[in-house]
């Protein structure tokens, strides 16, 4: 049986202004408990605005925030629901005294007994894996132990809703990999989270549901799967590292599928409906272009094949992105084992090929001049 989703937070119809020339617009947002939230955008996009309005610690200019389904009102009742809500951050700030006592400070803060608090404490650093440096002093603690106590000591209250804001940023890899892990199995299926980060790798690795924020507003909001393979806007698509990003006019378009002159006789074949004339962007997901040696059209049924010259192969995690051009910039992610057997140069010229279905259209914000 699925588990019922309980909308922890809510905002609708917000705006914020934050000095003369940034207006944050926000029309809803929801947080639900069991699920995470992420707050994607890049710097100077209104994360930072968004987040005091989310921890309850401003009021919008305009707009309706509710928690738990109550609307939030006044100094008082603020107060009563920031009890219920824990803020991590990428500063860990963790006080001068051993790491359980800080882990403690939310329960003792609200009068908890002394050695009660302690041993929940000790419960969330068994969970993230730190019970040994218990006693230790949190001045001595590692960038990586310190994130993991940071993290026990926001959940280590039960909150109703958990704020991220960039936890998990500047680790080494291996660090950050185990604790998104262990930050994953500790969450509790009664709490909301809502992260905020520029980085879309953490978003796709924690979170349900993503909504995309720049120049302050919400570009688009929708399931993580949707926002990744279907980004309704270019702003979309470049923060969700989607490269080749083309645009033109709809040449023809007949059984769901239209061909757009991307380049001057050049053309890209795309499932759609669309009507001939439309000017559209298309997007192509670079996990899902092909690179061979030789085409053989009798080996593929891909509707796009393009000779591409090789501009660069670089590494990416643990496979290879291969920079092309072919007339238009192309960019495919292959596997380390895939670009060594085919033995990819720069400079070399070899077959691309991707299906209509890998390419995702949206109509273009701008008509060709």
């Amino acid at each position: 049986m699925t588990a019922v989703r309980q909308t922890v937070l809510e905002i609708a119809d917000l705006t914020v202004a934050r000095g003369e020339h940034f207006q944050l617009r926000v029309p809803h947002l929801e947080a639900r408990s069991g699920e995470t939230l992420a707050i994607l955008g890049p710097n100077g996009a209104g994360k930072s605005t968004l987040l005091e309005v989310l921890a309850l610690l401003r009021l919008p200019d305009q707009g309706k925030v509710s928690f738990l389904g109550a609307p939030v009102r006044g100094h008082r009742q603020r107060l009563q629901f920031r009890r219920r809500i824990s803020l991590a951050m990428q500063d860990p700030f963790l006080l001068s005294g051993c790491v359980i006592d800080n882990v403690a400070l939310p329960l003792k803060l609200r009068g908890g007994n002394r050695e009660e608090a302690r041993q929940h404490a000790r419960f969330w650093l068994e969970r993230f894996g730190i019970p040994h440096l218990s006693e230790r002093q949190a001045h001595s603690l590692s960038g990586g132990e310190a994130r993991r106590a940071s993290l026990a000591r926001a959940l280590v209250s039960d909150p109703a809703l958990l704020l991220l804001d960039e936890p998990f940023s500047a680790l080494d890899p291996p660090s950050r990999d185990g604790l998104l892990r262990d930050f994953q199995h500790a969450l509790t299926p009664h709490t909301a989270v809502i992260l905020v980060t520029h980085d879309r790798s953490v978003a796709l690795s924690l979170a349900q549901q993503v909504a995309v924020l720049a120049a302050g507003r919400v570009q688009q909001v929708g399931s993580t799967e949707e926002v990744f393979r279907q980004p309704a806007c270019e702003t979309v698509a470049e923060l969700v590292g989607l490269e080749t990003i083309l645009s033109g006019p709809v040449t023809a378009c007949e059984y769901g599928l239209c061909r757009v002159e991307v380049s001057p006789g050049v053309g890209v074949e795309a499932s759609g409906e669309s009507v001939p004339g439309d000017y559209v962007t298309l997007c192509v997901h670079p996990e899902e272009v092909t690179i061979e040696r030789q085409s053989d059209p009798s080996r593929t049924t891909a509707r796009n094949v393009f000779d591409a010259r090789i501009r660069s192969i670089t590494p990416h995690g643990p496979g290879r992105r291969v920079e092309m051009e072919c007339p238009f910039p192309l960019v495919a992610l292959v596997t380390r084992r895939s670009a060594e057997l085919l033995a990819l140069k720069p400079g070399e010229v070899v077959s691309a090929s991707f299906k209509a279905s890998a390419v995702h259209v949206f109509p273009s914000r701008h008509a060709h001049d």
